[in-house]
């Protein structure tokens, strides 16, 4: 059986990699993980310790030439939300120039300047890509879709909650697939109607079965890239872009569906604790527990700036502890520290109170337990890494879907 050839960019400690694989038929044959202004580069050690070294790049990938990086079948990467404006242009072959450290442009840098580009692209970002930025809502992925279809791609994208799927956590992502002209799902689509293969026969409606919920909204973009950019929405309230969608050929048929889950199975913030005592570090003291409290509860009060100026703040109040019958919240990178927080979650044992372990958040990551323990990682680390890494589950449904189209 061939092989399908992945390279695995913004690599983290590798969700991809392990979603991938767990399907045989896919092989990871270059990766690359940089931490900018960081001199521990903890993910990629983490990434190296369990999948070796072998193709491997810890580097930079604004630096990394293209000619370095093989041809494969499949480029994949979970990319830092930016501002993907486009800057400026040039007139020589080079073509366009995003703004340097967004790191969407290495992505499109490296599709534009392979010969045999990839055939498959699966990325994976924060669900609010859709409607940023704020002054011309969803233009950040007009830009995205407007780029790849230069490139020859067609794409189909659905923003996936993991806990409405069975999963353990509630991680809400987009996450979206580029098929190349002439591929064999890119002919495929292309003979379906967009809001068919949305519901039913595209590879996220098989690996995710969903239905129609309303807001239909189809429109073709504007002139080239630069003018996407530029006047995409321009002062529009709403995104146009809806939490499902396809593009091809410049045409997008976008609408807002809702997740159809008919599994037996719900896993919960519970079934994933650890069994019996924890070490005493990740319980919580007595004494902390009013300022945990104040955190998580509803809040109206006057706040003063540091520069005097007083405001109204309010917000609402946090489940404190949080429920084991649900899928947990998302985890966030500051879920690792100790003290006080809203956000960090806190759950009750019959050992008392306590903050969830680094293995308790790679479960809800659905990767193995401690598979971030590495020499040199602190417990606040590991739970940082967690917080930027995605839902392995997600990435192997997806993967088995791609196979049943292949």
């Amino acid at each position: 059986m061939k092989k399908i050839k992945v390279v695995e960019l913004f690599a983290g400690v590798g969700g991809f990699r392990l979603g991938l694989e767990k399907n045989k038929q896919f092989e990871v044959v270059w990766s690359n993980q940089w931490e900018p202004a960081s001199k521990a580069q903890h993910a990629s050690d983490i990434y190296v310790n369990k999948f070796g070294s072998d193709g491997h790049s810890n580097e930079d990938i604004e630096t990394v030439p293209t000619s370095k990086i093989p041809d494969h079948d499949l480029l994949c990467g979970g990319f830092p939300c930016q501002d993907y404006s486009v800057a400026s242009t040039l007139k020589n072959s080079k073509g366009l120039i995003g703004k340097k450290g967004v790191l969407w442009w290495s992505i499109h840098r490296i599709l534009s300047e392979k010969k045999n580009k990839p055939n498959l692209l699966l990325l994976e970002n924060v669900d609010r890509l859709l409607v940023s930025p704020s002054n011309q809502r969803g233009r950040d992925f007009a830009v995205m879709l407007k780029s790849l279809d230069d490139l020859g791609y067609a794409v189909e994208w659905r923003v996936i909650n993991a806990g409405e799927y069975g999963m353990p956590q509630r991680r809400r992502r987009v996450f979206f697939l580029g098929y190349l002209k002439d591929s064999k799902i890119y002919k495929e689509l292309a003979k379906d109607t967009q809001e068919n293969w949305i519901l039913k026969t595209g590879v996220l409606a098989k690996g995710f079965k969903n239905s129609f919920e309303g807001e239909a909204n189809t429109f073709s973009f504007d002139g080239d890239l630069v003018n996407v950019s530029n006047t995409f929405n321009k002062g529009g309230g709403k995104s146009l872009f809806k939490n499902s969608g396809v593009m091809i050929n410049g045409e997008i048929y976008t609408c807002r569906t809702k997740a159809v889950y008919k599994g037996k199975k719900r896993v919960t913030l519970g079934d994933i604790l650890e069994k019996g005592k924890v070490d005493e570090e990740f319980y919580i003291d007595k004494s902390s527990l009013p300022k945990w409290g104040y955190l998580k509860g509803s809040k109206k009060e006057k706040r003063v700036t540091s520069s005097g100026f007083e405001y109204n703040y309010a917000e609402g109040a946090m489940i404190f502890p949080d429920d084991l019958n649900k899928p947990s919240r998302t985890i966030i990178t500051s879920e690792g520290g100790a003290s006080p927080s809203r956000f960090r979650h806190v759950v009750k044992t019959q050992h008392g109170l306590r903050r969830l372990t680094p293995l308790e958040l790679e479960r809800l990551n659905m990767f193995p337990d401690n598979f971030t323990k590495h020499e040199g990682v602190s417990n606040s680390r590991r739970g940082f890494l967690m917080g930027n890494a995605l839902v392995v589950g997600i990435v192997e449904k997806i993967s088995s879907s791609i196979l049943k189209k292949l």
